[in-house]
C-alpha cells in the first residue's frame, strides 16, 4: 500500500497541473473567472507539496525513483517507453518549477484581475507547468523532446496572449521560429543516439557512451567522432532554448506578453531548459572536449554581451531580460568547465531572485498603469516602498552582494573558473568579472531611474497624480508572493550551499558525471582571499561608476579629458550599439530578406512564373489559342481532307501493326516447322541405324 501511494505521488506531480489546466480552461465557464484561478492555484500548491516530499525522499535520502508507465512504441527490437525518472537533478528541478509556477499563479490572480480572459490565461500557465514537468522528469530523450516542444508551444500561446497587439504576434512568431531552428539540431541528435545505441533511455545510453565514444561518422567524405557530433547538436539545441548569443534575439521581444509570463519564462522554466539538458547529458559532453570549449566561449561571450546591452536599454522588462541572458551565460561556461553542480546551484538561486525582479517590475507596471519606460518614471521609492525594498534585494542578489543568494553561486562560478589551470579558464574568468561589472551597472541604473531620481517628470502627469494618490501598493496576492521571494532571495543560497556544493557532499549521487581529469572540487578553497573577494570589489566599484555615470551625467565625467569631443562621440556610438543590441535584428533581417529576394528572383520569378509556366500550362494554352484562331479560317474541304488523311494514317498504322504481328507469327511458325522437320530427320536416321545393326 505504501509503494502504491509513492507510485501515485510521483505520477500526480506531473498530472496535477494538466488537470488544473483542463479545469480552468474547460470549466471556467461554470466556476467563474476567480473560481478557475483559485482552483488552478490550489492545484499547483498541492503539486508543490508533493514535490517537496519527493525532494525529501530522493535527494536527502539518496534514492532514485524510476516509474515506467507503458510502452509507447515497439518497432522490432526497439522499444520506447513512457516513464518518469526522479534523481537529484530532476527532483531539484521539480522544486524550482513548482515553486515559481505556484507563486506566479497566485500573483496572476491580482495582476490579471482586469482581464476578461483570466481563465484562458490560468489554463495556459498550468499547461506550461505540465510541459516543463514532463521535460525535467523524463527518462528518455524522446519524452524530453515532447516536453521541450510543449514549453515552446505554450510560450507562443502565452507571449501572444493579447493577440490583438501586432507586437505580441511578431514576438510570439519570432520565439517559435528561432526555437525551431535549434530544435532541428536537437532532433538530429536524438536520431543519432537512437541509431547507434538502439534506444533513447537515459540509463542505457549513458552507460553505453564510454563504449561508443570512439565510433566515427562519415558524411560527404568527412569523418568525425560520433560523440562530438551528438554533443554539438545537443549544444545547438541548448543555446536556442537558453537564448545564448546568436540565437538570443527572441528573448527580449518575449516581453510583449504579460509580466507573469516573463517571470515564468525567465525564472525557472523555458530558458533554463537548455542548461538542464546539458546537465542531464553531462556524460555526453564530458567525452567531447571540442564542445566543452564551445560552451566556455559562448557562455562567456553571452555573459558579457548581454550585460553590456542591458546597460543601454530603457524598457524595464528588457533590462531584466538581457540580465537573464547574462546569467545563463554564467551557467553555460560553468558547464564548459565541468562544474555542472555549481551551474545548477546558480540556476536554483537565479530562479528566486530573477522571479522577484520580474514580479516586482510587474507590480510597479501594474501600479503605474502599464508604463514600462524607465525614462518616464520618477522617485517611486516614496510611492511604492515595499516594491522598492523588493527590487533592491533582488538587484543586490543578482550582483552577488555578500550573504545574499547570488553571492553563494555567482562568485563560486568565478572561483572555480580561476582555479582551473587551463588557458580557457583564465580567459573566461576575465569575461565573468567584466560581466559582473555590467550587472552592477545596469542594476544601479534601474534603481536610480525608477526609485531614486527626482526633479523631472517625463511621463503623463495624470499617471503621477494617480500613483501618488494610491493608498496601497498592490493586492495581498502580489504582496505575499513578493514577500516569499524576498525571503528566498536572502536565505536560499545560504541554506542550500553546503548541501549542493559543499565539500564532501553526496547530494548529486550519480546523476551528474564528471571525468576524473576534469574534476576540480577542493581547489577554490585555496585561492587567495583577494581573488575570492575580487568579484564583490568589482561590483562595489561598478556601483560607484554607475552613480557617477547616471547622477553626474554621462558627458560631465569626460570634461577633464583633453579629447573631450572624441570621448563623447565614442560614448554615443557605444550607446547606439547597445540600445540596438549590436544590430543583431538588423543583420538577421538583412540576411533573410536577401535570401528571400534571391529566391524570389531566381526560383519564383524565373523558374516558377517564367520557364515552367511559359512552357507548361500557359504555353499549351497559348498554342491551343493560336491553333484555334488559324483553324477558324480553314475551308470545309480542307477539314474533310485532313480527316481523310488522319483516317488513312490510322489505317497505315494498323496495317503496320498487323503486318508486324503476322511477320512475327510467320517467323515463329517457320522456326517451329524447321525444328519439327529436323527432329523427324534425326528420328529416321536413328531408326535406320537400328535396323542395319
Amino acid at each position: 500500500m505504501f509503494y502504491l501511494y509513492l507510485f501515485c505521488m510521483y505520477i500526480l506531480i506531473v498530472l496535477l497541473p494538466v488537470i488544473g489546466s483542463c479545469v480552468a480552461g474547460l470549466g471556467g465557464r461554470w466556476i467563474g473567472r476567480l473560481g478557475s484561478a483559485y482552483l488552478s492555484t490550489f492545484i499547483l500548491i498541492l503539486t508543490w507539496l508533493l514535490a517537496v516530499f519527493s525532494f525529501y525522499e530522493v535527494c536527502l535520502y539518496s534514492n532514485i525513483v524510476s516509474v515506467s508507465l507503458y510502452t509507447w512504441l515497439l518497432i522490432d527490437i526497439y522499444q520506447i517507453n513512457i516513464g518518469l525518472l526522479y534523481d537529484s537533478v530532476s527532483s531539484s528541478m521539480v522544486i524550482v518549477v513548482t515553486t515559481i509556477s505556484a507563486l506566479v499563479h497566485l500573483y496572476s490572480i491580482a495582476y490579471m484581475s482586469h482581464d476578461p480572459y483570466l481563465t484562458r490565461f490560468m489554463s495556459y500557465l498550468s499547461l506550461f507547468t505540465f510541459c516543463m514537468l514532463v521535460l525535467v522528469t523524463s527518462d528518455n530523450f524522446l519524452q524530453l523532446f515532447i516536453g521541450w516542444e510543449g514549453v515552446g508551444l505554450c510560450s507562443y500561446l502565452l507571449i501572444n496572449f493579447w493577440f490583438t497587439r501586432i507586437l505580441a504576434n511578431k514576438a510570439a512568431l519570432k520565439a517559435m521560429i528561432v526555437n525551431r531552428i535549434a530544435d532541428v539540431f536537437f532532433i538530429i541528435a536524438i536520431l543519432l543516439i537512437f541509431v547507434l545505441c538502439g534506444t533513447t533511455d537515459f540509463i542505457i545510453v549513458f552507460n553505453l557512451i564510454p563504449l561508443v565514444q570512439t565510433h566515427v561518422i562519415s558524411f560527404l567524405g568527412m569523418s568525425c567522432l560520433w560523440i562530438n557530433v551528438v554533443a554539438f547538436f545537443l549544444f545547438i539545441g541548448a543555446i536556442g532554448k537558453s537564448a545564448q548569443i546568436g540565437l538570443h534575439v527572441w528573448l527580449p521581444d518575449a516581453m510583449e506578453g504579460p509580466t507573469p509570463v516573463s517571470a515564468l519564462l525567465h525564472a525557472a522554466t523555458m530558458v533554463t531548459a537548455g542548461v538542464f539538458l546539458i546537465i542531464r547529458s553531462s556524460i555526453v559532453f564530458e567525452y567531447s572536449e571540442f564542445v566543452l570549449v564551445l560552451l566556455i566561449i559562448f557562455g562567456g561571450m553571452t555573459a558579457l554581451f548581454a550585460g553590456i546591452v542591458a546597460i543601454f536599454q530603457f524598457d524595464i522588462k528588457k533590462i531584466i531580460a538581457y540580465s537573464t541572458c547574462s546569467q545563463l551565460g554564467y551557467m553555460f561556461f560553468s558547464c564548459g568547465l565541468s562544474n555542472y553542480y555549481v551551474a545548477f546551484f546558480h540556476l536554483w538561486n537565479h530562479a528566486f531572485f530573477k522571479a522577484l525582479l520580474f514580479l516586482s517590475a510587474g507590480a510597479l507596471i501594474h501600479g503605474f498603469f502599464d508604463e514600462q519606460d524607465t525614462r518616464k518614471m520618477q522617485a517611486f521609492g516614496e510611492s511604492f516602498p515595499f516594491i522598492y525594498i523588493a527590487f533592491l534585494i533582488g538587484s543586490l542578489a543578482i550582483m552577488g552582494f555578500p550573504f545574499l543568494t547570488g553571492f553563494y553561486s555567482k562568485d563560486l562560478i568565478l572561483e572555480f573558473a580561476f582555479s582551473r589551470f587551463i588557458i580557457n579558464a583564465s580567459f573566461i574568468y576575465s569575461l565573468g568579472l567584466l560581466g559582473a561589472m555590467c550587472t552592477a551597472v545596469y542594476s544601479i541604473k534601474l534603481l536610480y531611474f525608477v526609485f531614486l531620481i527626482t526633479g523631472r517628470c517625463n511621463g503623463h502627469f495624470v499617471r503621477y497624480l494617480s500613483t501618488y494618490g494610491l493608498t496601497s501598493e498592490c493586492p495581498w496576492q502580489m504582496f505575499s508572493v513578493m514577500f516569499i521571494l524576498i525571503f528566498c532571495s536572502m536565505f536560499v543560497g545560504y541554506l542550500f550551499s553546503d548541501l549542493m556544493v559543499g565539500v564532501g557532499h553526496y547530494f548529486w549521487q550519480d546523476s551528474i558525471y564528471i571525468l576524473p581529469q576534469h574534476f576540480s572540487f577542493i581547489e577554490p578553497e585555496y585561492i587567495h582571499p583577494i581573488i575570492k573577494n575580487l568579484p564583490v570589489l568589482v561590483s562595489l566599484m561598478s556601483m560607484w561608476m554607475a552613480y557617477c555615470f547616471f547622477v553626474l551625467r554621462p558627458v560631465s565625467i569626460f570634461f577633464w579629458l583633453p579629447t573631450n569631443e572624441f570621448c563623447i562621440k565614442v560614448v554615443f556610438i557605444l550607446s547606439g550599439w547597445g540600445f540596438h543590441a549590436a544590430f543583431f535584428n538588423v543583420l538577421y533581417n538583412f540576411l533573410f530578406l536577401s535570401i528571400f529576394k534571391i529566391s524570389y528572383e531566381c526560383i519564383n520569378k524565373f523558374l516558377d512564373k517564367g520557364f515552367f509556366e511559359y512552357f507548361g500550362p500557359f504555353g499549351v494554352y497559348k498554342l491551343m489559342r493560336i491553333l484555334n484562331v488559324k483553324f477558324k479560317f480553314v475551308r470545309y474541304s480542307l477539314i474533310f481532307f485532313s480527316l481523310n488523311l488522319m483516317f488513312l494514317c490510322l489505317v497505315i498504322i494498323l496495317l503496320y501493326v498487323v503486318s508486324a504481328l503476322a511477320l512475327k507469327l510467320v517467323i515463329l511458325f517457320s522456326n517451329m516447322g524447321i525444328f519439327i522437320i529436323t527432329a523427324f530427320v534425326l528420328f529416321l536416321l536413328t531408326l535406320h541405324d537400328s535396323t542395319s545393326n
